[in-house]
């Protein structure tokens, strides 16, 4: 069975989908997330689920703490889930193809450093565009410019905020990410 970690910055809605969308299929197990914020909500759902939370600073990703704890429970794949760092060329290197990222967007469209949550959103909404969606995506050594793997969309609607848009969103990201790592995960 494949031993998953998770990456997050923020409250951990997709860490827990998918931790519990590989609770009930068994394909793969949830072993270890990490975050880099201390006191993110992420950690608590961590503490529900039953999954070992590890906080690494933003310092602590350059200096390799957090290869050192994948190592440690002895991850073979990264799932970057609402994560706001760059992940660390040692990283990068030990897990070629084996890390991979959602945005809330048609990439490569807002997408890039600063670009997440509500912010991509109001872009979307400011642009006047019609549609929307998810891009799940490998990562490499820049923000938001891997090979993309699957996107979905879903219309932006005339009387859309960035809090409704963002709904619609997650519930595609919901929907899709947890189904898309487990296909690469054969």
């Amino acid at each position: 069975m494949k031993k998953l970690a998770i990456l997050a910055s923020g409250t951990g809605t997709n860490a827990e989908r998918i931790t519990q969308y590989f609770a009930e299929k068994k394909t793969a197990e949830v072993k270890l997330i990490i975050t880099n914020k201390e006191g993110a909500g992420v950690i608590e759902r961590a503490e529900r689920l039953n999954v070992p939370c590890h906080v690494v600073s933003s310092k602590e990703f350059k200096e390799g703490k957090a290869l050192q704890v994948l190592k440690e429970y002895d991850v073979d794949f990264i799932i970057l889930a609402g994560f706001l760092l760059m992940v660390p060329d040692d990283i990068l290197h030990n897990y070629p193809n084996r890390i991979v990222n959602i945005h809330p967007s048609l990439l490569p469209k807002y997408g890039g450093k600063g670009m997440y949550g509500l912010r991509v959103h109001e872009a979307v909404l400011a642009s006047g565009d019609t549609e929307s969606g998810i891009t799940i995506h490998h990562v490499n050594e820049h923000y938001d410019q891997g090979a993309i793997i699957l996107q979905a969309k879903c219309p932006v609607l005339p009387d859309d905020t960035p809090d409704s848009l963002a709904t619609r969103v997650h519930q595609l990201e919901y929907e899709h990410f947890p189904k898309v790592i487990e296909q690469l995960l054969v």
